[in-house]
């Protein structure tokens, strides 16, 4: 049985520091291998997870006569600004919550507008 509409919507917070983005998934009862994080087009955060039922373990426990816990896959994608550095990302899960973790370039120095004279003829 698979609840889409839970799938869809892992809860996520997006946080930006002074030195960095965070991006805070939770994702209850999920182990860190059934998760995966990459980065795609340059600029696209992806993350996707999977929680399984043992199906085997299930049928000689019993049977279920309610099930509310969702089963499935899920994905979140969120672009990422243009100062975020992909070569310092870190990830990790700890007590069903996924922090990814990107530091930030500093920002291109604007350059200030050249003023030309207007000359009369």
């Amino acid at each position: 049985m698979r609840d889409t509409r839970a799938m869809a919507s892992t809860p996520a917070d997006v946080k930006e520091l002074p030195s960095a983005y965070e991006f805070v998934l939770d994702i209850p009862g999920l182990k860190y291998d059934d998760i995966k994080v990459q980065i795609e087009d340059e600029n696209l955060l992806v993350i996707t997870g999977e929680r399984r039922r043992d199906d085997e373990k299930d049928k000689e426990d019993g049977k279920y006569n309610r099930i509310e816990r969702w089963m499935g896959k899920f994905m979140r994608k969120f672009t990422l600004p243009d100062n975020a550095n992909l070569d310092f990302i870190t990830v990790v899960c700890r007590d069903g919550v996924l922090t990814v973790a990107l530091e930030k370039l500093p920002l291109p120095e604007q350059k200030k507008p050249k003023t030309i004279e207007v000359k009369i003829a």
